[in-house]
C-alpha cells in the first residue's frame, strides 16, 4: 500500500533538491505535484485541499530552516502535516465499563471482520488479557464456521448458536458465557452487507444497546477507495466507532482510505491488517506510517517484528557461529525461513531507510524477490544435512543432483555457493576487525 504516493512524493522532492533557494513559486508547482499524488491515492478532496493549504501556508511562512535543503524543507514540513492528518495513535480503551469489556467488531461483508477479530484475540492474550468470540454473523454463508474454525486453531474459547437465532440475542446470551467463562474482553464479530442499509443498522444499534461495547471498531479494507469515506460517514453517524482497523494493507491499494477515514471520521486509526495469517496485525503508529509513505522506512516495527522472530539465546547462538566461522548453509536456510515468517520480503525491505528508493532504482518488485529466496531455499533443501554444514565437499556430480533437485542450473548452485563464499570471508575480515569497505550492496545471495 501506499507504493505509487510514495513513488510520486519521492519524485517531487527530487526535483526540488536540485534547486537552490525555496521559492513561493517552487512551493506551488511542488503542491500541484503533491495535490495530484494524493487524489491518485484516492484521498478524499476536502482532506487534500485542507492538507495541501496547511503545507503551502507553512512552506511559505516562518518554518523554513535555512539549514536545510530545498526538498529537505518541504519533506520535512509534509512528514509532520501527514502526521497529523494520521492523527494520535489510538489504544483501546476499556475505562469505565464493566467486565468483561466488549469489542464490537463492523464493517462491510468482505472487509476481513472475522480475520480480524482471531488476529485481536491473539494480540489481545499477547498483552495478558483472556479474550473470548462470540460468533454473531448469521447472515455470511460460512461465517460461523470461519470464526469456530479460528478460534480453535488459536485456543480461544468462543459462543455460537448457529444461523437462526438473531443476532441481539446471541450476543445476550454469548455475554452470559464470556462472563461465566471469567473472560477479560469479549469480541463481537457482527454481520456486514454489501451495501449499509436499514436493517442492517438497526440491528447493530440493538446489539450495542445490549452489548455496551467498551470499542466499536470499523474493520475497513484499505483497497476500498474513495466509497471508504461514505462507508466510514454511514457507519459513524448511525452506530457510533471509537476506532478503525484497516485491512489488507499489503495489497496493491493506493492507501487513500486510511487517510480519509481518519480525517473525515475523527476517529483514531487503532490497528493494521496484513494478508489472511494471524500474526498480520500491528498496532497503528502515525509517525510510522508517515515514514512507509515518504519512503523513509520505518525501522521501529522492523526491531518488533524481528523480536518476535527471534528469542535472545537464540540470537546469542548466532552471533557467536557468526563470529567463530561457523555459519553454515543450514544456518543461513533457518534464518532465511525466520525472516520470511516477518512478512513479505518487499514489506520488509521498504522498512530500512532508503530501500524503496533502491528497489526503485533496480526495479526490484515483490514477485522477483520471493522467487529468488525461493530459489535460493530450494537449492539449499536439495542438499543433505552433511552438504549443508560442509559446502566444500560439493563436487560436480553432488551440484549436478542438487541442480536436478530444485530445477535450477548447475551454474546457479555455484552461484549460490560463491557469494556465500564471499558472505563468509567478509565476516572473517570483520572478525579480525577489518571491516572492509564494500562498494555498493552486501553480497546478493538472491542474484
Amino acid at each position: 500500500m501506499f507504493e505509487s504516493l510514495s513513488q510520486r512524493l519521492q519524485a517531487t522532492f527530487d526535483r526540488l533538491s536540485n534547486g537552490g533557494k525555496l521559492t513561493e513559486n517552487d512551493v506551488n508547482t511542488a503542491m500541484r505535484d503533491v495535490r495530484m499524488a494524493l487524489l491518485e491515492a484516492d484521498v478524499a478532496l476536502p482532506v487534500v485541499k485542507d492538507f495541501v493549504n496547511r503545507i503551502k501556508e507553512r512552506a511559505i511562512g516562518a518554518d523554513i530552516t535555512k539549514s536545510l535543503k530545498p526538498g529537505q524543507q518541504v519533506v520535512k514540513i509534509v512528514h509532520e502535516e501527514l502526521i497529523t492528518t494520521l492523527g494520535e495513535p489510538g489504544r483501546l480503551n476499556f475505562s469505565g465499563s464493566t467486565k468483561p469489556y466488549v469489542i464490537m467488531l463492523i464493517g462491510l461483508q468482505g472487509s476481513g471482520k472475522t480475520t480480524t477479530a482471531a488476529k485481536l484475540a491473539v494480540y489481545l492474550r499477547r498483552e495478558g488479557r483472556q479474550p473470548f468470540m462470540i460468533a454473531a454473523d448469521t447472515y455470511r454463508p460460512a461465517a460461523v464456521d470461519q470464526l469456530i474454525t479460528l478460534s480453535k486453531q488459536i485456543g480461544v474459547p468462543y459462543y455460537e448458536e448457529g444461523t437462526r437465532a438473531s443476532p441481539p440475542d446471541i450476543v445476550s446470551r454469548g455475554l452470559k458465557a464470556a462472563k461465566d467463562a471469567n473472560a477479560a474482553v469479549c469480541i463481537i464479530d457482527t454481520a456486514g452487507r454489501l451495501q449499509i442499509d436499514d436493517r442492517l443498522m438497526e440491528e447493530l444499534e440493538e446489539i450495542k444497546r445490549r452489548a455496551n461495547p467498551a470499542e466499536i471498531l470499523l474493520v475497513a479494507d484499505a483497497m476500498t477507495g474513495q466509497e471508504a469515506v461514505n462507508i466510514a460517514q454511514g457507519f459513524n453517524q448511525r452506530v457510533g466507532i471509537t476506532g478503525l482497523i484497516l485491512t489488507k494493507i499489503d495489497g496493491d491499494a493506493r492507501g487513500g482510505a486510511a487517510i480519509s477515514m481518519r480525517a473525515v471520521t475523527n476517529v483514531p486509526i487503532k490497528f493494521l491488517g496484513t494478508g489472511e495469517k494471524i500474526d498480520g496485525f500491528e498496532v497503528f503508529h502515525p509517525d510510522r506510517l508517515a515514514d512507509r509513505i515518504l519512503g523513509m522506512g520505518d525501522i521501529m516495527t522492523l526491531i518488533e517484528k524481528a523480536e518476535a522472530a527471534y528469542d535472545e539465546a537464540e540470537a546469542e547462538k548466532l552471533q557467536k557461529k557468526l563470529m567463530e566461522n561457523q555459519f553454515t548453509l543450514q544456518d543461513f536456510l533457518e534464518q532465511l525461513q525466520k525472516i520470511r515468517r516477518m512478512g513479505p520480503i518487499s514489506q520488509i525491505m521498504n522498512m530500512i531507510p532508503g530501500m524503496s528508493q533502491l528497489q526503485m532504482q533496480n526495479q526490484m518488485d515483490q514477485e522477483t524477490v520471493e522467487k529468488r529466496i525461493k530459489r535460493v531455499e530450494a537449492i539449499i533443501n536439495s542438499m543433505t544435512r552433511t552438504e549443508r554444514n560442509n559446502p566444500k565437499i560439493l563436487n560436480a556430480s553432488r551440484k549436478k543432483r542438487i541442480a536436478s533437485g530444485s530445477g535450477v542450473e548447475v551454474r546457479d548452485v555455484n552461484d549460490l555457493l560463491k557469494q556465500f563464499r564471499q558472505m563468509q570471508d567478509m565476516m572473517g575480515q570483520i572478525r579480525k576487525g577489518r571491516f572492509p569497505k564494500i562498494p555498493g550492496l552486501p553480497p546478493n545471495l538472491f542474484g
